[in-house]
């Protein structure tokens, strides 16, 4: 099978959405398939079209960036040629050209559905206003021309104003995860190289600094948990520096982070690969998701903490509450509550083996080659659905 992704950001960008569109198209690659993503050249020193890990990669040249979106003058024409080529379409949301690609995806009798990540907010202004309402308008065409919807949880569906609109197309199919296997030398190197004094307990987020995920609620919660834990250490693996839109969050939250970095509670460890985030998993106590909005719909570091047999506490939002209602690794705390995140990480951190599960079954459940075979399986249906 021919397979055709189609997203706004691919890697070397980092994100919850690129590491799921990544993960999935390896793991058709794996599986036998000829997969193609179809991207935006973000950085202009990146190739305009390469092969990674089997992946064949296109990017479109942009000539405008608005917000965290692009205007790709060649997209519509490029997206045509390689609906063709291809046997079914995938398109990732939320992303402003999709629904030029759903239209022509549905032209063509190409099975076309749309992997929905999460709503969208975007940063206060007029332009970002303006941007947003031309991406929901986009979004909304998308809907109506795609075949079927994918989302990770029934759940956030079901709170979404915009996949609510569309619950009679939807499946819900779990997100891919999976981390290389690194041996005890390599989590003892990171250890001593992010930790260096052994601090316990060690408390770690893994996002990209960004004013949606809560980062001032952990800050909040740190000095009631330093009064039970005066050792911990918070290790925030991500992009945190320059990253577009959110220079001024960083700036307001800096003095604070800086206080406690002195103290010797707070450690940035940097944008991770793949097997350093491996090493860290396994050298943390806790996971926190202290997201405030439902940009966040899931939580894809969660699983992989838990898989690593570390629980994890996150936001009471749909979906990203899900894998620990589920698997039972940690607690759910009030959106944006500072004093009940630092009572859950004290009721962990005191009492880690009411929080330990066994890993393997929710290994098993997320493993990319299950999800990509889920798939599979929608992309057969609808193509036996556009033969009658």
């Amino acid at each position: 099978m021919k397979i055709l992704v189609v997203l706004t950001y691919y890697r070397p960008h980092t994100s919850g959405l690129t590491i799921y569109a990544e993960r999935l198209a390896k793991a058709w690659v794996k599986r036998g398939h000829q997969v193609t993503v179809l991207t935006a050249q973000f950085d202009p020193a990146l190739p305009l079209e390469e092969v990674m890990d089997g992946v064949r990669v296109v990017r479109v040249p942009v000539a405008l960036r608005i917000s965290k979106g692009f205007l790709m003058p060649s997209f519509g024409r490029i997206a045509g040629r390689l609906i063709q080529e291809h046997d079914v379409v995938q398109l990732h949301l939320p992303q402003f050209d999709a629904a030029g690609v759903a239209r022509r995806g549905r032209k063509a009798n190409k099975p076309t559905v749309i992997t929905y990540h999460c709503d969208l907010h975007m940063p206060p202004g007029l332009v970002p206003w303006a941007a947003n309402q031309a991406v929901n308008v986009m979004n909304n065409l998308a809907g109506k021309y795609a075949h079927r919807f994918v989302t990770y949880t029934r759940d956030y569906a079901e709170h979404s104003p915009y996949l609510r609109r569309f619950m009679d197309k939807l499946r819900v199919i779990p997100p891919p995860v999976e981390l290389p296997q690194v041996d005890a030398a390599e989590i003892e190197a990171f250890a001593r190289r992010a930790n260096p004094e052994s601090c316990r307990p060690v408390i770690g987020m893994a996002a990209r600094f960004a004013t949606e995920k809560g980062v001032e609620v952990l800050l909040g919660a740190m000095p009631r948990v330093l009064e039970v834990f005066p050792d911990a250490l918070v290790q925030f693996a991500g992009p945190y520096q320059n990253i577009t839109g959110e220079e001024h969050y960083f700036k307001r939250l800096e003095p604070e982070i800086q206080r406690f970095e002195a103290g010797g509670h707070w450690k940035f460890v940097g944008s991770l690969s793949p097997r350093e985030m491996a090493a860290f998993y396994p050298n943390l106590d806790v996971l926190v998701i202290p997201s405030l909005n439902s940009t966040e719909a899931f939580g894809l570091v969660q699983i992989e903490a838990m898989i690593n047999g570390v629980p994890s506490i996150a936001s009471n939002l749909p979906g990203v509450r899900q894998p620990v209602q589920m698997h039972g690794m940690g607690r759910v705390t009030p959106i944006g509550s500072s004093s009940a995140l630092a009572e859950a990480l004290i009721e962990v951190l005191s009492h880690p083996k009411d929080y330990q599960r066994d890993p393997q079954p929710i290994k098993a459940r997320y493993d990319p080659d299950t999800i990509a075979a889920e798939y599979e399986r929608l992309f057969a249906e609808m193509q036996a659905e556009l033969k009658h």
